[in-house]
């Protein structure tokens, strides 16, 4: 199994590279968020590789980071979702924002990524929520991640759903709360209701 190539990039384009490596031309299909930061062709690169394996096809599929390539392959352990389909989900929304997404269960936002309709994001809801919980280190990102998991565990500990409590903090920190105290209040008030 490939799983990683470093090399010259030799071609890119949306969706799609190829890294020669000693000679040999590698063919990766990555998704949009890999082509946005590619460098110039010539130059090196190295890229994450998950190799997927059928009767009658090898294909690799190429990333910068160990987070994509998670998000990628828990998408395809969904039921209905192939390598191309996780692609494009990971085109239409970031790691991180899918992930945050998914641990609210937040059907309106993926709906919003081309190829995902509501039965399907309910599906994908389902299927990784309890998932996602067991990968703290590819949560999305906060302004201030110290307030943020500080509020979230206090929450928690205090007995609401972490997917509930998510939503509320991630809702007031949008509002502009900078503050612990102030934030567990908004998050509480929000959750009482």
């Amino acid at each position: 199994m490939i799983a990683k190539v470093r090399g010259t990039l030799d071609h890119k384009a949306p969706g799609e590279v190829i890294v020669d490596v000693g000679g040999v031309g590698y063919q990766l299909f990555t998704p949009l968020s890999v082509f946005y930061r590619l460098p110039e062709v010539g130059e090196p690169v190295t890229l994450l590789v998950y190799t997927h394996v059928r009767e009658d096809s090898l294909q690799l599929f190429g990333f910068f980071d160990p987070a994509e390539k998670q998000a990628f392959l828990l998408l395809t352990g969904v039921s209905g979702i192939g390598p191309r389909l996780a692609l494009n989900i990971l085109s239409g929304m970031a790691a991180g924002e899918l992930l945050g997404a998914l641990r609210d269960g937040d059907v309106a936002r993926l709906v919003t990524i081309p190829g995902v309709g509501k039965r399907l994001a309910d599906r994908m809801i389902v299927e990784l929520r309890d998932r996602i919980d067991a990968l703290p280190d590819i949560a999305p990102a906060a302004a201030d991640p110290g307030i943020r998991g500080d509020a979230l565990s206090a929450l928690v500990n205090l007995g609401y759903r972490r997917a509930d409590a998510e939503r509320a903090v991630r809702q007031v920190l949008s509002e502009g709360a900078a503050e612990l105290e102030t934030v567990l209040k908004e998050a509480l008030r929000m959750l009482s209701r």
